[in-house]
């Protein structure tokens, strides 16, 4: 093991021995090399006359850049996109990204949380985590309602043991005794990840303030009863809420909650900001421990730097842009106005009597999704039944239920939309 991994390793340990009970056998050979970044980042301060340490070329005392691109991009300055960005991100970026995210969590303030690190994108961020935290056989509890690359990113990645438990009781409320039993059952185990994704991919669901409370106090008892706990919360959808459901991220709500939590928040502008192809996201750890929170910090950065280097630098001034703006928020709350009148639409059309027949929905309350268990059909032919007759695409999930992104069809064509699902389904029942 390298000298600085061991010396982090030691940092945690001293400050709290279950985060470093929590770390992978990979999360505790990690570290961040003090190699051509670190000596580049030393003469981009102190080198007045010459700095040739950086790969890249200059002109004129800017990178060299073609005009063919340039041309398309003149309002920036070369030194905003052409340049690497920093392995963590652009400094300025991650700051703005903090301080966004205390102004839309009450519940952290007055708690000390990591300066958010650039990720590509969620996915990314969620890969991180599982590199630090998860070794083969280790579990991974989180609802049967749930994204599918979770199995790739946790599972065939890294090995993780992929344990379910009902996202929905049977009386259709949230199920927060099912997952505390589920993360009970590791307790032999002695660790394990826990991966909250609210809105919920693909329900479209976020628990309501009672029932964010339960789900706090179920974590809390966890680890009282002895169980390391990595908690992950992947707000790709945050900020979409438009029913009866917290309006903050559980992150706040578990930071400082116990020795034995770790809370790792995973966010990004990349669906909350509407800029999907910028793959832009972030990472940010909570603990009341500074050494803690510096030890992940250089883990996460070793991370970065051993797999992409660093994220994209157009995209993160991009962002970063777009968060100084001071049309910013008017413009982000106009489109999350847009996406919660159509979850509203459709809310009124599942009112339609005769649905009740084919399909029963799932509660939602946020995000891009919705979500209907079918009654009588099979998801799989329904869905390449709508395909070939309608021209209608859904997802279709396991052997009854079917995704829909009310996200993606205009406000007034959400009627049709849901009459040719119901046609279709009558088309199967007839056969």
């Amino acid at each position: 093991m390298h000298q600085i991994a061991q010396d982090l390793n030691d940092q945690i340990r001293s400050a709290n021995p279950y985060i470093y009970e929590l770390l992978s056998d990979l999360g505790r050979e990690l570290y961040y090399p003090k190699g051509i970044l670190t000596q580049s980042a030393e003469a981009k301060q102190k080198a007045f006359r010459f700095n040739a340490t950086i790969g890249i070329a200059t002109e004129a005392g800017h990178p060299m850049y073609l005009p063919v691109i340039h041309n398309k991009l003149s309002e920036f300055e070369p030194s905003d996109l052409y340049d690497y960005a920093p392995p963590a991100g652009k400094q300025e970026l991650r700051e703005l990204w903090k301080e966004k995210m205390f102004k839309e969590n009450p519940s952290l303030r007055g708690k000390a949380i990591s300066l958010p690190m650039v990720t590509n994108a969620l996915t990314h961020g969620l890969s991180i985590a599982a590199d630090l935290f998860i070794n083969a056989g280790d579990p991974l509890v989180l609802p049967d309602k749930l994204w599918g690359n979770y199995n790739l990113i946790f599972g065939t990645r890294r090995g993780a043991n992929v344990v379910t438990y009902p996202f929905y009781s049977e009386a259709g409320e949230l199920n927060i005794s099912g997952m505390k039993e589920a993360l009970l059952a590791q307790k032999a185990h002695g660790k394990a990840l826990l991966l909250l994704n609210f809105p919920n991919n693909p329900t479209g669901y976020t628990p309501t303030p009672q029932e964010a409370a339960a789900m706090v106090e179920a974590i809390r008892e966890v680890a009282e009863e002895g169980l390391n706990l990595v908690v992950v919360s992947d707000d790709a959808y945050f900020g979409l809420f438009f029913g009866d459901s917290i309006k903050e991220s559980l992150f706040g709500r578990l930071a400082n909650l116990h020795p034995r939590v770790l809370p790792v928040k995973v966010d990004g502008a990349t669906k909350e900001e509407f800029v999907w192809g910028f793959r832009v996201g972030f990472i940010t750890f909570a603990s009341e421990h500074p050494e803690v929170l510096s030890a992940l910090e250089s883990k996460t950065m070793g991370i970065i730097r051993g797999t992409i280097s660093n994220v994209a630098s157009p995209s993160q001034t991009f962002v970063m842009e777009a968060l100084k703006s001071p049309d910013f928020w008017t413009q982000k709350n106009e489109k999350v106005e847009i996406i919660k009148s159509r979850a509203l639409k459709v809310k009124e059309i599942l009112k339609t009597e005769r649905y009740q027949e084919v399909w029963k929905e799932y509660p939602f309350n946020s995000g891009y999704f919705m979500c209907l268990a079918l009654k009588h059909v099979e998801a799989e032919v329904l869905r390449t039944h709508l395909l070939e007759k309608y021209g209608v695409g859904v997802i279709a999930l396991g052997q009854s239920d079917i995704r829909i992104a009310f996200s993606c069809v205009e406000e007034d064509q959400l009627e049709e939309l849901f009459e040719l699902i119901y046609q279709g389904a009558k088309d199967l029942e007839k056969k």
